[in-house]
């Protein structure tokens, strides 16, 4: 793109400028322990499962994922396997944590394949889709 004079050129502006983090609460009502830093995960990339009122995924389910986990996960439609290095994703292997969409964990538990879920990790907006009592089914420390 051609510059013209006098007009500034287009810079690119961070996906998250202007989103709000809605308060770093668990799903125990306690401050929301991390998830995991390696790989890096959460909406916002801090290794936390925070969210904001433009995370319309709801990436806020902390999940330890097994191999059988991935392999349901790919055949539903969402490979989580697979590197994708223009988004930043090295790629999930079993025993990894993980933001999950609240949604996809249920999806996943109504087709038996639930992983297990880090619950002080796990941000309660969670609790707007998934009943506590599911997720305690499925906790892991």
């Amino acid at each position: 793109m051609k510059s013209q004079p006098g007009v500034a050129p287009a810079r690119r502006i961070h996906k998250f400028v202007g989103m709000h983090p809605l308060p770093s609460r668990n799903v125990l009502a306690g401050p929301l322990r991390p998830c995991s830093s390696d790989p890096v995960t959460g909406f916002f990339r801090n290794g936390h499962c925070d969210t904001c009122v433009e995370d319309a995924g709801c990436h806020t389910v902390c999940v330890e994922v097994s191999a059988e986990f991935l392999a349901f996960s790919r055949a539903d439609g969402n490979d989580l396997t697979t590197p994708r290095p223009e988004y930043g994703f090295p790629g999930l292997k079993p025993g990894d944590r993980w933001c999950l969409c609240a949604s996809r964990w249920l999806a996943a538990l109504e087709a038996g394949q639930a992983a297990p879920v880090a619950l002080t990790a796990t941000h309660e907006r969670t609790l707007e889709i998934v009943p506590l009592e599911l997720l305690q089914q499925y906790a892991t420390a």
